[in-house]
């Protein structure tokens, strides 16, 4: 059986593949994109071909030859909430994803790139998994007090899958027996409620829901905001960008690195330390309000992303949640090996494809 597997996971500036043979990687490369190169495509959906030309490209300059995968594997964007899994790309899925039924974003890009480059290979498969829109919220963490707004689960699924399903193993424990506290943080931060392994209630990451982050606003006073609304001084764009993109730490400090934020506090900068603390305090407040949710009974926080590579940034989070149940840090982001894992589950049959229903 062939096993090599094509890992792609497309970012708003570049393109991250990665080659395994069955569970070990043998080729990884982060293709990146300049503006020049992405300004002619109006939209996300239509730098796919682009981008597959320069996957190809990379492929060939490597002497890999694309003959050999069994399956294509991307990352999941935003299509229509799906519970947790890995599922087969089909049409219904790459029409929601053209459309932005479910709204417009680089991860979009992985499900068109894996279709597009296994229709080109003979008996390929093509898949995505727990992408952003994974959807196990209990009912109750929906509502909100405006009937016409429901709470929606958008976070960092497949890193946030990956690293409790490994903590569970270290354990010597399945992810379905433990009750666990997730803290995702890169751009966006998420902190999710694992229970079981399920994740029923997590804060709103894309939206600026939850605790102030590098491109996020945080969850801020509803009636200030909507006073900014209608001030008349911003447009609908605008607004939007205040909240995620161009929010919190980005908005504070005019940018989104936590190393040049970390470096200007160790410079002694009052305003960079003001807006350090207020990101720990924030985050720290999100994991109490999960706490709550898991009714206390916790058996791992497990601090993982990009920032997690802060341990000081994290002892300060520790500092405040600490009584609530023991601490673990994972540092950066397994989802490239998460994403290949869950190919090959698929093709050794260990597990069954789901399919997209919409």
């Amino acid at each position: 059986m062939k096993e090599h597997i094509l890992v792609i996971n497309p970012g708003s500036t570049s393109t991250k593949i990665a080659v395994y043979e069955g569970r070990k990687e043998v080729f990884g490369k982060t293709i990146r994109h300049t503006a020049q190169e992405l300004d002619p495509f109006p939209s996300v959906c239509l730098q796919y071909e682009f981008r597959k030309e320069t996957i190809f490209a990379e492929l060939k300059n490597n002497h890999i030859e694309s003959g050999s995968f069994a399956a294509v594997i991307g990352r999941g964007g935003l299509v229509k909430p799906i519970p947790s899994g890995t599922y087969r790309v089909n049409e219904l899925m790459i029409r929601h994803l053209t459309d932005g039924t479910a709204g417009e974003h680089a991860s979009n890009l992985g499900a068109l790139l894996a279709h597009s480059i296994a229709a080109e290979i003979r008996g390929c498969q093509a898949f995505i998994a727990d992408p952003v829109v994974v959807d196990e919220l209990q009912e109750v963490a929906r509502v909100t007090g405006i009937p016409e707004i429901e709470r929606l689960s958008i976070f960092h699924a497949l890193n946030q899958k990956a690293i409790a399903k490994r903590h569970a193993a270290i354990m010597g424990k399945s992810y379905e027996e433990l009750n666990l506290i997730v803290v995702h943080m890169g751009g966006g931060i998420s902190v999710g409620a694992h229970k079981k392994g399920r994740v029923i209630d997590v804060n709103n990451a894309l939206n600026g829901d939850g605790p102030i982050a590098p491109e996020r606003a945080g969850t801020i006073p509803a009636l200030q905001l909507a006073k900014l609304c209608f001030s008349g001084k911003y447009t609908y764009k605008e607004i939007k960008k205040m909240i995620t993109g161009k929010g919190g730490m980005m908005a504070h400090m005019g940018t989104n690195s936590f190393m040049e934020l970390n470096d200007k506090v160790h410079s002694g900068d009052p305003k960079a330390l003001r807006i350090y603390n207020a990101m720990s305090y924030t985050i720290a407040k999100q994991i109490g309000a999960t706490a709550a949710v898991l009714c206390g009974r916790i058996d791992g926080i497990l601090f993982t992303g990009g920032i997690a590579h802060n341990k000081p940034f994290i002892d300060k989070i520790v500092e405040y949640i600490n009584f609530l149940g023991p601490c673990y840090t994972y540092a950066g982001e397994d989802e490239m090996s998460a994403l290949a894992h869950n190919a090959y589950c698929i093709l050794t049959g260990e597990e069954i494809a789901q399919v997209y229903v919409g």
